[in-house]
C-alpha cells in the first residue's frame, strides 16, 4: 500500500464527497491529504507541488465537475512531464464502457464507481500501488 506520508490531493466539487473520500483514505492509512473543490483550483496546487519538489503521490478526483472535469484534469496531469506518472484515480458515477475506455486512454490509474465502500476504495488503491511498484 502507499506510504502513510504520501501527499494526496482529493478533488471534488461536493464537500460531502471530499469528506467521504478523505475518510476512505484515512482508513487506508493515508493522512497527508489536501483538498480542492474543482479541477480549476486543483491544477495550481499540482503545479506548485511539482515545482517545489514535493509532488502529490496520488490524485483522487471526481469526474463530473464544472469548469474543469476530472478527465480534463487527468489530461493536464499526464501532459506535464513532472506529473505524467502521478497515480490518478477517478471517482465517478460514470460506469458506461465508453467513458471507462476514454479514461483509460487518457491514462487513468484506476477508477472507483459511486457509491463505493471503503473496502472497494482500498482495493482500487492497492491495484494502483501494485502497478507503480513494477
Amino acid at each position: 500500500m502507499f506510504d502513510p506520508e504520501t501527499k494526496v490531493l482529493v478533488v471534488d466539487d461536493f464537500k460531502t464527497m471530499r469528506k467521504i473520500v478523505m475518510g476512505a483514505l484515512s482508513t487506508c492509512g493515508l493522512k497527508n491529504v489536501t483538498e480542492a473543490d474543482d479541477g480549476i483550483s486543483a491544477w495550481p496546487l499540482i503545479e506548485a507541488a511539482a515545482k517545489e519538489g514535493t509532488p502529490f503521490g496520488l490524485v483522487v478526483s471526481d469526474w463530473n465537475m464544472p469548469q474543469l472535469s476530472g478527465l480534463d484534469l487527468l489530461r493536464k496531469v499526464r501532459a506535464l512531464q513532472s506529473t505524467s506518472k502521478t497515480p490518478f484515480v477517478l471517482v465517478t458515477a460514470e460506469a458506461e464502457q465508453k467513458n471507462i475506455l476514454e479514461a483509460v486512454q487518457a491514462g487513468v490509474s484506476n477508477y472507483v464507481v459511486k457509491p463505493f465502500t471503503p473496502a472497494t476504495f482500498k482495493e482500487k488503491l492497492e491495484q494502483v500501488h501494485s502497478k507503480i511498484k513494477k
